[in-house]
């Protein structure tokens, strides 16, 4: 049994990563509604899978920016985004070390969670009704914002990829750049987060199924999020309704139980 909800964990966090409904905040609903505490080095496989799915997907991009960054050129297409991702970066770093303690503290709190599945919807309704502009190179001021955005995922049912497409589209970008540098920002993120986690210990081996699921599932997800579903800002709408459906859930569950 505890194999079956493992492997149920690993396909929703490949599943939700890439949608914006916060896989942290659906991984905190099955480790409630099935009594599973994932574990450290679990959740570090899991994400570990979406980021290596992003390294493949978008392969060609990352090699790109480094090549461009390491060699200084600042100024190419590719090294200017290269060092947006990097300003954009920097408030949620900062931010997840100032406040890791209170980060974990409200980790495991119900009403919480319901909380930023509600905040989430709102982002994503603001972020949907967004003006749609002639397309606008992404500055420093609209990276900043991104970044700011950011910050909010550190805690639990508040969609890091919710909070920065909505930012990227009231900074003026079309759908699918703003997806798109959504993805590529999760990495540091997510490697800086693991790193911290983990320090200088290795994955247990016999958790490297799940690193695989999650990788496969991802990267499917990804593909159909990013081709079919994010680049058109009206279905933000429907993904709204369904993350509000679910804090009001959680609210009534509060409420009965």
């Amino acid at each position: 049994m505890e194999l079956l909800i493992a492997l149920m964990l690993a396909v929703v966090q490949g599943i939700t990563e890439w949608f914006p409904v916060s896989s942290s905040g659906h991984l905190a609903l099955l480790e409630l509604l099935f009594g599973y505490g994932e574990g450290l080095f679990f959740g570090v496989a899991l994400h570990f899978g979406t980021l290596m799915a992003v390294f493949v997907y978008f392969g060609r991009d990352i090699t790109n920016i480094l090549r461009e960054l390491l060699s200084l050129r600042f100024q190419t297409p590719n090294g200017r985004l290269g060092v947006l991702l990097v300003i954009a970066s920097i408030p949620a770093a900062i931010s997840g070390f100032l406040l890791r303690e209170i980060i974990t503290q409200i980790s495991g709190n119900m009403g919480m969670l319901a909380l930023g599945f509600l905040i989430t919807s709102i982002v994503l309704l603001v972020g949907s009704a967004a003006p749609r502009q002639a397309k606008r190179r992404l500055g420093i001021f609209g990276a900043l914002l991104i970044g700011c955005m950011q910050v909010f995922s550190l805690f639990r049912g508040i969609s890091r990829s919710g909070t920065t497409i909505a930012a990227g589209l009231l900074a003026g970008l079309p759908e699918k750049e703003a997806v798109k540098f959504s993805y590529l920002l999760s990495i540091p993120l997510i490697f800086g987060a693991n790193l911290v986690s983990v320090g200088n210990r290795t994955i247990p081996t016999e958790l490297l199924w799940a690193t695989l699921l999650t990788f496969v599932v991802s990267l499917c997800v990804m593909h159909f999020s990013f081709t079919y579903v994010l680049n058109k800002r009206e279905n933000l709408r429907w993904i709204a309704g369904y993350v509000m459906l679910l804090a009001f859930g959680i609210f009534v569950y509060l409420v009965l139980v």
